[in-house]
């Protein structure tokens, strides 16, 4: 046999050294492949070894070796570069059958359209010529002029079953292949090698749909039994019931089903469904699973309303999956839903009228489910602290799971409302259900709860943002948690899922250690990604009630912080933890979810009660985001939740502790959010650069008015005509309000100084009147007396005290100046004040 050169092309068989070629004997080979398998890359000095330990390759020299060595890992990766490319190449072909179907779909679409056209042109053209007739009536009608079919009885027997489930058959695959419903692409999403698929949502159709196209590596049975097993991998769906199971003779399947999806927020209730579910193969090979909400059947089936929930419609969607040359499967997956959102509050309904929202959280979340599975058995792996991914799913699900039962609170699994402490911006709930305390608790190796606390509880609220993009705001509350975090509930939360009992919280403004973010897991869309974060030196309750420094830990979800992709929710999700926690360890999720809504009408309030956002404001008033130029349509809804294990005895306490939390994290939230978003002076910063020309005119006016009325600059060694005036403003530590000049004032502006110590946000100052925030501080009356003097005489100066912020805590300040600002006609224009050394009590 002829030798030939060793190199990338050449076989096992062969070394060489100075053009010399050697043979390997399959002895020697198999001995250098075991060293590759163990180590492909190995130094001069186990080459050596190896020769050593092996007498078979005594003969041959260290440099022959290492050439071999060389030319293995040369072949190795041509060979994965060449599976790659397959991979790419088998990718391509079927995302090209898919566009060239999505071509002829949309050529029949337009041939409808051009036929449409005609038919009315026609239809204009003969009602035009043709004269009122009385002995007959003329009707024109739509090009949509299709007869109604006589459909068989629609009733609980087989038949009746059976004749739903074509009907639904037939009605789906003409949305997933057909014209039956005129998709658009979404945006955002182009189709391509690397992308999820083909994803589009519906345009002008009764309720909301999305559809998508793509493959997968798996076999169409299998991905048919992974989407049928929809909690697996739909997080808002809460529980699928499956009541009754028959048999079609063409070996399918009829079901019946009752499905529940949790609410997104806690303004909006619970919907749940009546399904009629039907599986099938068709004659090309192909499967299809297809659903939709059985109504109208003559004596039954049915389901009774539910307490608690809105029924929902489904129309027929499904899964159309077919064999794939090559392997694996093309899906097509169609969600058409009507949601009734005729339910909840105007400013809510684009939860439940958002194609594009649907897309992102249901049809996108089953080709993610999908596609990560597949990649798990062609890629099997262990991610950091030992996990599969299969196992960080089920932590994930877990998590998000205990997350929608906290914003729903449904009352079979335990939750009862606790009475409201007078204001009714934060709900708490509690739960002493064994099921729910033992979930919440840690266990000994004996089966029992480790600790002593019997009941969890919980405070939510909701919350109207305006102009900060979801993924902006949730990546920063990941990074920033000393923005909004308390370090000695933190440590509290740390220590209910330790053995004991834990006191109450520390005062608040305890020390905040560092953080520390160990990543776990990331899906391969990343759009999901779970860590553990570690809060170095955190102060909170021994057992033995000693105060005592420690790290703590919270395993943390977090999803949608990708700022290009279009009409995505976030949601950043967290549970305290042991350091060395396993997969079925205890779990008491807290955390925030932010859901774009940006087709409301135009609000001016965004409000921590968000019915305040359904009565319009009084037309005409000048609010401090006037001034700042605050507008644009961009709104989204934030739901906050946060649960604690407690003694029950301790009830009381914790549930004020909770209440005063929650609204704390509301203002730091407020406050936050108003930095981040692009007003009012500027874009996604917590520096102020310039804002609008009404902001600098109305700061030249409080700076000249103090100066014509108290004698002095109100700020030292600031040129009035640059905008370092504002910026001087804005950033004062002294808080500085404006007022207007009602008979009961409210206020139009304050810098970030004013907006932190009355706990608001601009867009929101304009609700909080002077007498409300000194209301209960001693001085309501006399600073409301003051103001007739303020405007004759030019200012006042008033003592020391006390006042409330718009959430009713204390506030004290050294003293306060309060005086008349003019306009440049010099006719009044409002009152500011500054607060001075000011501190909350």
């Amino acid at each position: 046999m002829m030798a030939v050169s060793s190199s990338c092309k050449g076989g096992d068989t062969l070394g060489m050294d100075n053009g010399k070629y050697v043979r390997y004997t399959p002895e020697q080979v198999e001995a250098l492949e075991r060293l590759y398998h163990d180590c492909p890359k190995p130094s001069s000095l186990r080459r050596q070894q190896l020769i050593r330990e092996c007498p078979i390759l005594s003969n041959i020299e260290p440099k022959q070796i290492k050439v071999w060595f060389q030319n293995r890992r040369c072949r190795e990766k041509q060979r994965k570069e060449a599976s790659r490319l397959q991979a790419v190449n088998r990718k391509l072909s079927a995302m090209n059958k898919l566009l060239m179907e999505e071509n002829d779909r949309l050529q029949k679409q337009v041939s409808n359209l051009v036929y449409e056209n005609g038919y009315f042109r026609q239809q204009t053209q003969n009602t035009a010529l043709v004269t009122t007739d009385t002995s007959c009536e003329s009707v024109v009608t739509s090009g949509q002029h299709h007869l109604s079919p006589q459909h068989p009885p629609r009733d609980a027997s087989p038949a009746g079953l059976l004749s739903i489930a074509e009907e639904t058959l037939t009605e789906f695959l003409s949305k997933a292949t057909g014209t039956a419903v005129e998709w658009v692409q979404m945006p955002g999403m182009k189709p391509g090698p690397d992308s999820i698929g083909i994803i589009a949502i519906s345009h002008g159709c009764t309720g909301v749909a999305s559809r998508a196209c793509g493959l997968v590596g798996l076999e169409p049975t299998r991905v048919a039994e992974i989407l049928k097993d929809r909690p697996s991998w739909y997080r808002d769906c809460r529980a699928v019931d499956v009541l009754n199971v028959l048999t079609t003779g063409t070996n399918g399947t009829i079901e019946l089903l009752y499905m529940q999806l949790y609410a997104p927020t806690t303004l909006a209730p619970a919907r749940d469904f009546w399904l009629l579910r039907y599986t099938s193969a068709l004659e090309d090979g192909s499967l299809v699973v297809c659903e939709s909400s059985l109504n109208n059947t003559q004596n039954g089936p049915s389901m009774p309303p539910v307490p608690h929930f809105v029924r929902a419609k489904m129309m027929p969607s499904g899964y159309l999956i077919r064999p794939c040359d090559g392997g694996g499967s093309i899906i097509h997956i169609v969600d058409h839903i009507d949601f009734e959102s005729g339910s909840i509050p105007e400013v809510l309904r684009p939860l439940y009228e958002s194609s594009t929202l649907l897309a992102q959280r249901t049809t996108l979340a089953a080709f993610r489910q999908l596609r990560q599975i597949s990649q798990e058995i062609t890629q099997p792996m262990v991610t950091s602290w030992g996990r599969r991914p299969a196992a960080l799913r089920a932590l994930g699900q877990r998590m998000s799971r205990g997350f929608n039962e906290a914003i729903n609170g449904f009352t079979d699994e335990g939750w009862t409302m606790m009475e409201s402490d007078g204001i009714d911006d934060v709900t708490v709930l509690v739960n002493s259900s064994p099921d729910k305390v033992m979930g919440a608790a840690p266990m000994y190796a004996d089966g029992f709860p480790s600790s002593i606390n019997n009941a969890v509880l919980c405070a939510k609220a909701s919350m109207l943002l305006q102009n900060v993009p979801p993924a902006i705001l949730t990546r920063f509350l990941r990074e920033h948690r000393s923005e909004w975090a308390d370090s000695s509930i933190d440590g509290y939360s740390a220590a209910s899922v330790k053995a004991g009992p834990c006191g109450l919280p520390l005062a608040r403004n305890g020390s905040f250690g560092g953080q520390v973010i160990l990543p776990l897991a990331h899906t391969i869309e990343n759009e999901e990604f779970m860590e553990v974060i570690k809060l170095e030196n955190m102060a909170h309750y021994r057992p033995d009630d000693m105060l005592m420094p420690a790290d703590i830990f919270f395993l943390q979800l977090c999803s949608g912080v990708d700022e290009n992709a279009i009409g995505t929710s976030a949601e950043l999700i967290f549970a305290p933890i042991d350091a060395s926690f396993t997969d079925d360890a205890p779990l008491l999720p807290s955390g925030f979810r932010i859901i774009p809504i940006n087709n409301v009408t135009n609000s001016q309030n965004p409000t921590r009660d968000l019915a305040s956002t359904l009565e319009a404001g009084p037309p005409g008033k000048r609010t401090a985001a006037d001034y700042l130029g605050q507008s644009g349509p961009t709104k989204s809804v934030m739901t906050i939740a946060f649960q604690f294990a407690y003694e029950i005895h301790l009830q009381e306490n914790i549930a004020a502790m909770a209440r005063q939390y929650v609204r704390s994290i509301i203002a730091s939230v407020q406050r936050v959010a108003l930095a981040l978003s692009p007003s009012p002076f500027g874009a996604r910063s917590l520096q102020a650069p310039s804002g609008t020309p009404e902001a600098h005119l109305l700061t030249r006016w409080i700076c000249q008015s103090f100066r014509f009325f108290l004698g002095e600059e109100l700020f030292k060694n600031v040129d009035e005509r640059s905008d370092s005036m504002l910026k001087t403003l804005w950033h004062h530590s002294d808080a500085i309000m404006c007022c207007s000049l009602k008979a009961v004032p409210d206020f139009t502006f304050a810098n970030q100084a004013g907006l932190d110590m009355l706990e608001t946000t601009l867009v929101s100052l304009q609700d909080i009147t002077l007498d409300k925030i000194f209301e209960g501080g001693g001085r309501t009356n006399n600073v409301c007396a003051e103001l007739p003097q303020i405007l004759q005489q030019g200012f006042a100066c008033l003592p020391g005290g006390v006042c409330l912020t718009s959430m009713g805590r204390p506030v004290s300040y050294e003293r306060a100046v309060a005086w008349k600002v003019l306009n440049d006609e010099e006719n009044p224009h409002c009152i500011a004040f500054v607060f001075v050394n000011w501190s909350f009590v």
